[in-house]
């Protein structure tokens, strides 16, 4: 069976990953590189791992979220769909079995808010995953005065976590925002959608979904 360990290895992967974040970076985009990809590759696993999925579930859905962003290589516009259809054949040529590779592709074609679904357990666990990696860190441009919306909802997130409980089944976001920088509403402004999303993507896990802002608990 394909491992995360392999698919990291695949030099056909790797350049489409550094040179997808190297566009996105000429854009004026946030880090799309190997600290994204890695902690949602993690967090995805972790989801899955605590909610008592199977080990393969688990590393399937380690590699969906190392993978998720590779189609930025194309286009950011619909990135997800061009992400999936140059995965599939890398993944059948590296001898996934092709049952699995229809659950990563499809996890990596619905993991964006303007029309992804929780199709499946994957879907579910990466859609969790990569809405949750909201952090100052990922913000490129250093000049504070030239901030976008999003450089400032980003930048102004001190912390950010994913907490499973399993025996109550919540995932809880857990943000701490400095709202001198953003104020929570603009958080909520251009993040609204997404959180929607991870609340179907919680339902499909038989989660109920919560998010927690500064000790308060909005969603």
């Amino acid at each position: 069976m394909v491992t995360l360990s392999e698919v990291k290895k695949n030099p056909v992967i790797d350049s489409f990953i550094r040179k997808g974040n190297e566009y996105l970076g000429a854009m004026g985009f946030t880090e799309h590189s190997y600290r994204h990809i890695n902690l949602v590759s993690s967090i995805a696993k972790n989801i899955l791992d605590k909610l008592g999925y199977s080990k393969r579930e688990g590393e399937l859905a380690a590699i969906a979220g190392y993978l998720h962003d590779i189609g930025n290589v194309v286009s950011r516009n619909d990135h997800g769909i061009s992400g999936a259809t140059l995965v599939y054949p890398i993944l059948l040529q590296m001898g996934m079995d092709p049952d699995e590779v229809a659950m990563v592709i499809s996890a990596i074609a619905n993991h964006e808010e303007e029309y992804g679904q929780p199709v499946n357990t994957v879907a579910a666990a990466l859609i969790l995953a990569d809405k949750s990696d909201v952090h100052r860190s990922r913000v490129r441009n250093q000049d504070i005065a030239t901030f976008d919306i999003h450089d400032r909802v980003n930048y102004a997130v001190e912390h950010s976590f994913v907490w499973v409980d399993d025996k109550k089944r919540t995932i809880t976001m857990e943000l701490t925002i400095d709202i001198e920088i953003c104020p929570v509403m603009e958080y909520f402004e251009i993040f609204l959608t997404r959180m929607i999303l991870c609340r179907r993507a919680a339902l499909f896990l038989n989660c109920v979904f919560e998010l927690v802002v500064n000790g308060a608990r909005l969603l």
